[in-house]
């Protein structure tokens, strides 16, 4: 086992050092969010982002609920660049008012000679739910509010309007809703973006989760958006059956059904800010 790890160790310092002497593939997605999802981009060092996600209520609720413009629930995120590769950031969501924040490295980037043909990024995070316990009796302990998710992002840009990514992905929740639910949750992502113009691109999500692990009523994540670039900052608008924007629910507690009309309209809006270094 030593010895499986040491190789691994000096493959990825190998991958490192073709990667810097090699010119490196830029945007492969345009922000650091596909729509619900991480992508394989970083910050540069010095660089902060706010990002505001917002989904509005389900389409199908009709003329009554301004077809899903009534209700609306939302996520407050700032990523921050420690360096090129290493991300941290922190978020607070009105869904479930979860607290989360997550770890993110780009572990080798994509080469324009191909010798490195793929980016590989590992993103964890973690996150809580702050709801307050329906008996206020019983309280919930902190462990089982927890819940925790590994994925390494496998993406390339394949032209200049072409990019795809793959999401191998594990959740684990402490405290799972009955007793047939798995606390390990197995689940794999593709996206896709293809520029359409200079400044859009069209964006598709999807959360592919494997049978008898959750309730028959949580679906698999779905989305398709569009990404507008206003130059200062990146405009996303989406359409998700998805209510919230962290991987813990999203992947393990949608519960709108994409074919039934279950939809939720929203958008990600980021702006960026250059605390030290040179602008890139």
């Amino acid at each position: 086992m030593k010895e499986i790890w040491m190789g691994c160790l000096i493959l990825l310092c190998g991958i490192t050092a073709l990667a810097q002497n090699n010119s490196l593939v830029h945007r492969t997605f345009r922000g650091l969010r596909v729509i619900n999802g991480h992508s394989i981009e970083t910050l540069y060092e010095g660089e902060l982002e706010l990002l505001i996600e917002h989904r509005f209520g389900r389409i199908n609720g009709g003329l009554y609920e301004l077809f899903g413009l009534d209700q609306a629930t939302m996520r407050l995120g700032l990523d921050y660049g420690i360096t090129n590769r290493l991300n941290i950031g922190v978020g607070r969501s009105t869904y479930g008012k979860h607290l989360d924040a997550y770890v993110k490295y780009k572990i080798a980037a994509q080469t324009a000679d191909e010798r490195i043909p793929l980016t590989l990024t590992a993103v964890m995070t973690v996150a809580a739910h702050m709801l307050r316990p329906v008996d206020p009796e019983i309280p919930i302990p902190v462990q089982s509010r927890l819940a925790y998710s590994h994925q390494l992002l496998i993406a390339r840009k394949w032209s200049e309007r072409l990019s795809t990514q793959f999401m191998p992905t594990l959740v684990h929740y402490n405290l799972v809703d009955t007793r047939d639910e798995h606390n390990d949750v197995l689940a794999m992502g593709v996206a896709v973006r293809y520029q359409l113009a200079k400044n859009l691109a069209v964006t598709a999500e999807y959360y592919y989760k494997l049978p008898g692990q959750l309730a028959a009523d949580k679906y698999d994540p779905v989305g398709i958006g569009f990404d507008i670039n206003t130059g200062s900052h990146v405009f996303q608008l989406h359409f998700t059956n998805a209510q919230s924007m962290i991987e813990k629910a999203f992947i393990g507690e949608t519960r709108g059904n994409w074919l039934a009309g279950d939809i939720h309209f929203g958008f990600n809006m980021t702006r960026l800010f250059k605390l030290k270094g040179r602008r890139y």
